[in-house]
């Protein structure tokens, strides 16, 4: 199973910058896709970014050209930079890989616990 722990939540004022971090342990054989959801209460989780491990990435398009994702392959770690963030990107937070306990197996999904991420006006 993987254990994935997140930090870098926060409080920030509009137009302000967070770093999220998601580090992946555990027993696995492969990580394929990392990626970050967000979600507020009473809406869906939603996609805000995602990276597979051939480098690939892709962003929901509120988020374009102020958050980028990368990853550490070597650390299986992944990271979201949010850059002048607005009132409506504060949500929960949570990183999710897409793995494989051996060469056979299906791609599970493992969630993390999820951090805050509050903008103020």
């Amino acid at each position: 199973q993987v254990q994935l722990v997140e930090s870098g939540g926060g409080s920030v004022q509009a137009g302000g910058s967070l770093r999220l971090s998601c580090a992946a342990s555990g027993r696995f054989f492969s990580i394929n896709t990392m990626a970050w959801y967000r979600q507020v209460p009473g809406k869906q989780r939603e996609l805000v970014a995602g990276s597979t491990s051939g480098g690939g990435t892709n962003y929901a398009d509120s988020v374009k050209g102020r958050f980028t994702i990368s990853r550490d392959n070597a650390k299986n770690t992944v990271y979201l930079q949010m850059n002048s963030l607005k009132p409506e990107d504060a949500a929960v937070y949570y990183c999710s890989a897409d793995f494989r306990v051996d060469y056979r197996s299906s791609y599970y999904r493992q969630w993390g616990q999820g951090t805050q991420v509050t903008v103020s006006s």
